[in-house]
């Protein structure tokens, strides 16, 4: 048997290239190939009257994903009982309203007052303060006697944002993550304009026991009865261990049905009123964030005990997801 020479495995560039392209297009018409058998397969199934054969799912990062012990199941009855004694229980049951503060690292940023501007319109009772020359303990202290629940800090490096800091008051847990890809609103081309209607939030893939108590973090900081008259919607998107964010609103279009030849357009626009079509436009900011460490309780760096770290010898495998 003849063995398929690999592109990689010739030194000469011409040759290289001149072979990757011949591989490229063999692949190219067996696909081809292979789609008109299974219409064929399917036509002849339907002539016949026969179920047309089950289409072959696509092997993906996302599903041929290692299997984890802490995915949480539905019947997982020692979660939900956790559920309730947890540090999000009091507000995630309405017990109390979310108040956030927001605050910077001691280091100036260009893109820093802007995003935090962003962050302030999604996060509904959010309050900005300067940090000055106070340490992060002693803001968490300030906070817990404001009844503040949580504490943001924007962090940045080269006057650019970085990396979120967000703690839970007064008893924690404390995350923090790794901040990339930020767009800002004003550089989103037709951006919207949100309302101050408190937003619906929408969370997904966050499947692991790790992931349901950052999710429940992240949940906490909104408030839990969203008015859906703003037409305001937060998403937070994992996906492979990337939690995207986008902030969107609803929008209602009336869109006029087409005229039929030989008829009177205004007749016709009076008789058969247009079809309501929603859609989204993007309010903005958009950004990623990667969870790298999880600490119990408040900001501590030395005493401090952490209920996850990311470390580089944990990337052994694209196919092993930690939320």
């Amino acid at each position: 048997m003849k063995e398929t020479l690999l592109p990689s495995s010739i030194k000469n560039k011409e040759k290289r290239s001149a072979v990757h392209a011949k591989l490229k297009q063999q692949k190219k018409v067996e696909k081809k190939r292979n789609q008109k058998v299974r219409e064929a397969a399917e036509k002849k199934a339907l002539e016949l009257g026969e179920d047309p054969p089950p289409k072959k799912t696509p092997r993906t990062i996302e599903n041929t994903r290692e299997l984890d012990e802490t995915v949480c199941k539905p019947d997982d009855e020692e979660l939900f009982a956790g559920n309730d004694a947890d540090e999000f229980s009091s507000i995630l049951k309405q017990e109390c309203i979310p108040k956030i503060l927001i605050t910077t690292s001691r280091f100036h940023s260009s893109r820093g007052p802007d995003f935090i501007e962003d962050l302030r319109s999604i996060i509904p009772n959010a309050h900005y303060y300067k940090r000055g020359t106070y340490d992060l303990k002693k803001i968490v202290e300030y906070a817990k006697k404001k009844d503040f629940t949580s504490v943001i800090v924007v962090h940045t490096n080269r006057r650019e944002p970085d990396a979120l800091l967000i703690i839970g008051i007064p008893n924690g847990p404390t995350a923090h993550f790794k901040l990339s890809k930020l767009v800002l609103r004003k550089d989103i081309k037709n951006h919207g304009n949100p309302t101050s209607h408190q937003p619906e939030l929408v969370l997904n893939n966050f499947t692991t026991r790790l992931g349901h108590r950052v999710g429940r973090l992240i949940q906490s900081l909104f408030p839990q009865d969203p008015h859906f008259n703003g037409r305001r919607v937060v998403t937070f998107h994992n996906q492979r261990d990337f939690v995207f964010f986008r902030h969107h609103r609803y929008i209602f279009e009336t869109k006029e049905s087409k005229t039929p030849e030989g008829k009177d357009k205004k007749e016709n626009k009076a008789a058969r009123p247009g079809k309501v079509v929603a859609r989204l436009q993007e309010c903005g900011p958009r950004f990623t964030l990667k969870l790298t460490s999880l600490q119990n309780g408040t900001f501590d760096t030395q005493g401090g005990e952490y209920e996850w770290v990311h470390k580089p010898e944990m990337d052994t495998s694209r196919r092993r997801f930690f939320l």
